[in-house]
């Protein structure tokens, strides 16, 4: 992800008149005149904030605080160690190579896909995941060509997983929540991505079991994504006031028009084979259920939180 050289300082804030602590003087006071010095301590000192007041997080941010600590850790690490791995691998690795090893990860995740489709009740979905899982793995070589997506077949990878399915069932996001390793994500994202993990491994077993395989494809795929996706990144963040609130406001936008796209209609958003994100086009912030649906400006360099209400 993008660099950034050092841990984001917090911005000072503005205290609105109803925070400042009031100063009164009473009218039989005796007042004594002041050296200059101290006059121009007190007018440049900033006002007392009243007792009791606390900074409220966004909507949908409650560890606000633990998710800026760890942003700030990603930022750091992204910048010594993750960036330079993943530059490091797209120019040794050929992008021909790059692409059908993605094609083949992709693949690999098109039988959970399926699951996911047949649990939300949308059998056509189902199929169309089925038979490009089918055609993939044997006119493409294992998954190693995409044959599927081609115009005359159109049956492009669609995104979906048990945290959409928790969704549509009913299961609230819960909070918002950033890991250096994971990125961005929610509590029922959290809970349905570590859920797929174990189905390969219990239900097919080797070499879907081993810590070799496991750990080979997460560092693979990781930097994959990392180094396909630099150049948003870097647009997404460079000119932001607060990286961290625009990626998450956009973030939980893209996420909600996904889980959306689901539950209105038997097509889900498609996911460039690129490693591309959509970030173009974003929906209303769910953090916000009353607000309409409308792209939301200056997201790479926004003045204040998109998902702070007023």
């Amino acid at each position: 992800m993008l660099i950034i050289p050092a841990l984001l300082a917090s911005a000072p804030v503005a205290l609105p008149p109803e925070d400042r602590a009031p100063v009164e003087a009473s009218a039989t006071a005796v007042v004594h005149p002041e050296t200059p010095a101290v006059e121009a301590k007190r007018e440049t000192d900033p006002p007392a904030p009243a007792a009791g007041k606390r900074r409220r997080h966004p909507p949908g941010d409650s560890l606000e605080g633990f998710n800026r600590a760890m942003f700030g850790t990603w930022q750091v690490l992204d910048k010594a160690v993750y960036r330079p791995a993943a530059m490091g691998y797209k120019h040794v690795v050929p992008k021909q190579l790059r692409t059908g090893i993605r094609h083949v990860l992709s693949n690999l995740a098109e039988p959970l896909v399926f699951l996911n489709f047949l649990l939300q009740g949308k059998p056509r979905s189902a199929s169309r995941t089925l038979a490009r899982f089918v055609l993939n793995s044997t006119v493409g070589v294992g998954g190693l060509i995409d044959v599927a997506k081609d115009k005359s077949i159109n049956l492009p990878h669609r995104n979906n997983g048990f945290g959409t399915t928790l969704a549509l069932y009913g299961v609230g996001p819960g909070p918002y929540i950033f890991l250096p390793f994971l990125g961005p994500s929610t509590l029922r994202d959290f809970v349905g991505s570590s859920s797929e993990g174990l189905v390969l491994p219990l239900a097919v077993g080797k070499p879907f079991d081993t810590i070799e395989y496991q750990l080979s494809t997460a560092v693979v795929g990781g930097l994959d994504l990392r180094a396909e996706s630099d150049a948003g990144l870097r647009a997404l963040l460079s000119g932001a006031v607060d990286p961290y609130a625009t990626l998450r406001s956009t973030w939980l936008q893209d996420r909600a028009a996904e889980i959306e796209s689901i539950r209105h209609g038997d097509k889900a958003p498609e996911t460039s084979q690129e490693g591309q994100t959509e970030l173009d086009d974003p929906l209303a912030d769910p953090a916000n259920p009353g607000e309409t649906k409308q792209p939301v400006p200056e997201l790479s360099d926004p003045l204040e939180d998109p998902a702070v209400t007023p």
